[in-house]
């Protein structure tokens, strides 16, 4: 197994600190694209979405709970399956109590929505034992008009921005393979301004990622993510392909 190697503390500091101006460097850079986040245009949401929740039909708007921002997070649930995605599960293992209330507390709730009927849900949910609020779009369009739900008979096919052949001709043509509809992960932001409601923005594939979770811990370790695809190589004693339900 390759290790890094092993110099002196001074030689050890002397790199930390090289390190440290470039992680400052990204720092900013983010903090600026952040910015470029917010500036974005948003869109009317004209569609009178309906949901099933535990408290029986809601709207879109009753996902804000009376907030002004609404973070929708796509887990992958087709209705014929009995068990949600396991790397959406792997994700929402780490959706604590105390995080859904640091976000309430900056006025923004979290919900999580998908295809499946609410039983599957509910049963799945119990089984996971999770408490975050999570609602079935189940006979509504949302999924396929927010590019989760892959479905030619349905919708124009799009995911990540991207249309089929584009992503084709980019070498990611791989999300559409097997049979129509395709479940995809992804999340959502929503804006409130009294009554209406504005798309702001949404994020598919390792764009998730950027939320955090068990990967951005393991990226501050020195075997990383211990994944197939990471430099540098020989790392870790058995390379993990890049499986985000964690287990394999």
């Amino acid at each position: 197994m390759s290790l890094p190697d092993v110099v002196s503390r001074d030689e050890w500091l002397a790199a930390r600190k090289e390190l440290l101006a470039k992680e400052k460097e990204l720092t900013r850079r983010r903090d600026a694209l952040n910015v470029e986040r917010r500036m974005l245009p948003m869109v009317a949401i004209d569609e009178e979405y309906v949901f099933d929740g535990p408290d029986g039909k809601a709207t879109l708007l009753d996902l804000f709970e009376g907030r002004r921002q609404l973070i929708v997070a796509h887990f992958m649930f087709d209705p014929s399956w009995d068990d949600g995605c396991p790397s959406c599960s792997a994700g929402a293992d780490e959706m604590s109590a105390g995080l859904i209330g640091h976000l309430n507390a900056r006025d923004t709730s979290l919900a999580y929505v998908s295809r499946a009927p609410l039983a599957k849900l509910e049963d799945y949910k119990a089984r996971k034992a999770w408490t975050f609020p999570w609602y079935s779009s189940y006979g509504s369009d949302f999924n396929y008009d927010f590019h989760v739900t892959l479905d030619e008979s349905v919708a124009p096919v799009e995911y990540n921005y991207r249309t089929v052949d584009e992503h084709r001709q980019a070498g990611t043509g791989y999300y559409f393979e097997g049979e129509q509809p395709i479940e995809m992960p992804g999340s959502s932001y929503f804006l409130r301004d009294g009554e209406r409601i504005f798309h702001t923005y949404s994020t598919f594939g390792r764009g998730a990622e950027q939320t955090g979770g068990s990967y951005y811990f393991l990226d501050l370790t020195a075997l990383g993510r211990q994944e197939d695809w990471e430099e540098p190589k020989g790392r870790a004693t058995d390379a993990h392909g890049a499986s985000p339900d964690f287990a394999t």
